[in-house]
């Protein structure tokens, strides 16, 4: 009779640790998972990642909800990511600044490379050089000599300090020899809506953000940064044939999960990007958004790490020989 009473129990506290412990990478997901976007709703970042939210849900069989932790550049949602349980059950979309300027430019509490579970490069966009519909200038050359007699009065727009938008306002300074106020945003939609409103002069903005406006003859548009022409922008010429050749700004978004997340389920999460990235009408809605999305040997976890890594050992000197310091 113990002995049937001792395997009795011991059945029982088997049971109950089972039902305690969490469900295993077979059964992952079994509930819905939290896509942070360290930046605020309206911005590109928010834009591609609700698209990619959406499809992640449809490949998972589970919702992917958007949680926007918007504050310090992105310093905010991923550290909140950084710290979040390894289950899977969060994850992270980031990007150019958010997973690697922001390293140059704060003192985090955490590496960008070693903490976290490179999940999948997505895709990359060119940025578009924009100004207050009201600005004199109808081309890049005259929109150069603006700014040339009127630089120290002019203002930018930009998604905050370290922001893509930010360090790309830095550089054409850089390249033009001027200097002109800075004005951060809590994300590009922000600060899109005071360049249409004329508060501010000019921004490097994003496809996702400045095609709806420029479309709707809201803000004016003198160039892409980039050595073509976008496909779905083909009458914006480019900065080598606007008048100001080499000057070329892109930034990338990807996905990673909390280190520690387990390998089965970085796999199952990379693998319903990879059909995401596929599927063509995913591809139709990031394209129509100015994206250039990665093939698919570049879209793997061991892909991302290495990009990152090469993009980490690229920008970080410039960023730190700039000055670019968190204010």
């Amino acid at each position: 009779m113990i002995g049937k009473s001792v395997f009795a129990v011991t059945i029982a506290a088997g049971l109950i640790l089972s039902a305690a412990a969490p469900a295993g990478a077979a059964d992952y997901p079994d509930r819905p998972i939290m896509m942070i976007v360290p930046l605020a709703p309206g911005g590109s970042t928010d834009v591609l990642g609700r698209i990619m939210a959406q499809a992640l849900g449809a490949k998972l069989g589970q919702p992917v909800v958007v949680e926007n932790a918007a504050g310090a550049a992105g310093v905010i949602g991923v550290t909140r990511a950084e710290r979040a349980a390894p289950d899977g059950y969060t994850i992270l979309w980031g990007m150019w600044g958010t997973n690697m300027a922001n390293g140059a430019i704060y003192s985090l509490d955490f590496d960008l490379l070693k903490d976290f579970e490179p999940i999948a490069l997505v895709a990359t966009q060119p940025f578009f050089i924009d100004s207050r519909k009201t600005l004199p200038p109808n081309t890049l050359k005259e929109l150069i000599a603006w700014l040339k007699a009127n630089g120290d009065r002019t203002t930018e727009g930009n998604s905050g300090v370290g922001s893509p938008s930010h360090i790309a306002g830095i550089l054409l300074q850089q390249t033009l020899g001027l200097k002109w106020q800075m004005v951060p945003y809590r994300s590009a939609g922000l600060s899109m809506q005071d360049l249409v409103a004329g508060t501010v002069d000019i921004a490097l903005d994003a496809p996702a953000v400045m095609m709806p406006q420029w479309q709707a003859g809201a803000i004016k548009t003198y160039a892409v940064a980039a050595k073509k022409r976008l496909v779905i922008a083909p009458d914006i010429p480019t900065t080598d044939e606007a008048g100001l050749p080499g000057f070329y700004f892109s930034f990338w978004h990807a996905m990673w999960a909390p280190k520690g997340t387990p390998k089965e389920i970085i796999t199952k999460l990379n693998a319903a990007a990879v059909a995401a990235l596929a599927d063509p009408q995913t591809r139709k809605r990031l394209i129509d958004l100015g994206q250039d999305i990665y093939p698919p040997e570049e879209e793997t976890p061991e892909g991302l790490h290495a990009f990152q890594t090469a993009e980490i050992e690229k920008w970080w000197p410039i960023i730190k020989a700039a000055g670019i310091k968190a204010q």
